[in-house]
Formats: structure tokens, sequence, C-alpha cells
């Protein structure tokens, strides 16, 4: 089993993520998205299963300081503006194989190192 964490270090929940595996002995790829974005497929393949919206931190500085608030953008359009501005993502994405999570997952996680 491998996983792959996006998000940034400095962030709480990607370093809890990654404690959460790297107990468990289970191989990370981190993907730190202050260094390098996600790809626009990545992006996409979180959005096809959450929604755009789900994966948007509307509680972020970089939504706030942007005005996103009010802005009316197609699915597209947003998909776009996360892959250009990483900032506004909710962190950690975590991917094993086709099973995706946003946030702060533990439960779901029990549950992939559970079926290993």
């Amino acid at each position: 089993m491998e996983v792959q964490i996006f998000g940034v270090k400095k962030d709480v929940n990607t370093r809890k993520a990654q404690r959460f595996f790297a107990e468990r002995r289970i191989k990370i790829h981190f993907v730190d998205l202050d260094q390098r974005a996600a790809s626009l497929g990545e992006i996409k393949r979180f959005a096809q299963k959450f929604g755009v919206g789900a994966i948007i931190d509307q509680n972020s500085r970089r939504y706030q300081e942007l005005g996103l608030s009010n802005a009316r953008m197609s699915d597209d359009s947003w998909i776009g503006k996360l892959a250009d501005e990483p900032e506004l993502l909710r962190i950690p994405l975590v991917r094993n194989g086709k099973l995706l999570t946003i946030g702060l997952a533990e439960e779901e996680w029990k549950q992939w190192t559970a079926a290993k």
C-alpha cells in the first residue's frame, strides 16, 4: 500500500495525515503544494468524486484575498483556478489508488489500513 498526500508542510492536518500513515509504516508520496502544484488531472479526480465546492477551502486566507466569496464560476473555471492557486485547496488531499479523501479523514484511513 502506498498513499499520495497533497498538502503543505506547515499545515497541521497535513502533518497529522503524514504521521498517521508513517506510524503504520505505509509508504507516503508527499506533494508539497508550496513547491509544486497538483496536476490538473489530480484536481479533476478529487472534484469528480466530491464536487468542486468540497475541495475549495472557503476559510483560507487566499480565498478571502482574492475576494472569491461572491464569485460565480463554472466547475471548469474553478478547477483551473485551483490548479493555479493551490492555497485554495482544502488539504490534505489523500489518494490510495482509486480511494480518495479530503481533509482529515482518519476513520476512512483506518478502513484502508485494515483492508491492506
